[in-house]
């Protein structure tokens, strides 16, 4: 028999009725989670663990890249960006450098920040 649980109950609701650009902004955020979660694990040398989210991380940009519409001009420059920051997730976690890890979740979280105040701007416009 199955637990009811309120907030996994809470969490598929906010997915099932999020807006494409909501469920953008809960990918970033996601990244972000689990970037932060790698670096915990890295310094705690739990290199299983840390493979573990950082290939979340980069499954969560894949998504991104996969999902970008090449007829849109700025496509291609965030495919570009996007590839970057996999190759630095990959590389941070073949050498299990730290810096390489805190210059991919700043760009990610960069890349966040820009989309709150787009998302922002697009409400105020409306």
């Amino acid at each position: 028999m199955a637990v009811n649980n309120p907030y996994a109950k809470y969490k598929t609701n906010s997915i099932n009725t999020a807006t494409p650009e909501e469920l953008t902004l809960m990918l970033y955020n996601g990244a972000l989670k689990f970037a932060n979660q790698a670096m915990a694990a890295l310094e705690a040398k739990d290199y299983i663990k840390f493979n573990q989210l950082i290939q979340r991380v980069q499954d969560i940009i894949r998504e991104f890249q996969i999902t970008l519409k090449p007829q849109y001009e700025i496509s291609e420059q965030l495919d570009t960006l996007y590839d970057y920051i996999y190759r630095c997730l990959f590389r941070a976690n073949l050498k299990k450098d730290k810096e390489l890890l805190i210059e991919a979740t700043d760009l990610i979280r960069s890349m966040r920040d820009t989309w709150k105040e787009a998302m922002k701007l697009a409400k105020q416009d409306q």
